[in-house]
């Protein structure tokens, strides 16, 4: 994504959107934390506005993934469902 659309998003697109404890069920599931964690793509939201951001793993279950990145030197953290989340190899699907 190009660095000056990502940061209109997160400064203008509202505020960044996260799983809620509910969707997340972390009182029931396992999650896994990883000391290294791992490079990935993945969708985020801004409000109502999606962005494809660089991010980490790091955290995850078996349906969602604790993400960190950067935006102009901030750093965000959000947890996303596991589908929204790709290898940082990847390309972003089209559409």
């Amino acid at each position: 994504m190009d660095a000056k659309i990502l940061e209109r998003a997160a400064r203008e697109g509202g505020p960044l959107q996260s799983l809620t404890a509910a969707e997340l069920e972390l009182d029931k599931v396992a999650v896994t934390i990883d000391p290294q964690p791992k490079p990935v793509r993945a969708w985020v939201r801004f409000g109502s506005t999606p962005v494809w951001v660089d991010a980490e793993a790091c955290r995850w279950t078996p349906d969602a993934v604790a993400i960190r990145f950067s935006v102009g030197g901030v750093e965000h953290r959000a947890w996303v469902w596991a589908s929204a989340v790709t290898p940082l190899s990847a390309k972003p699907p089209a559409g």
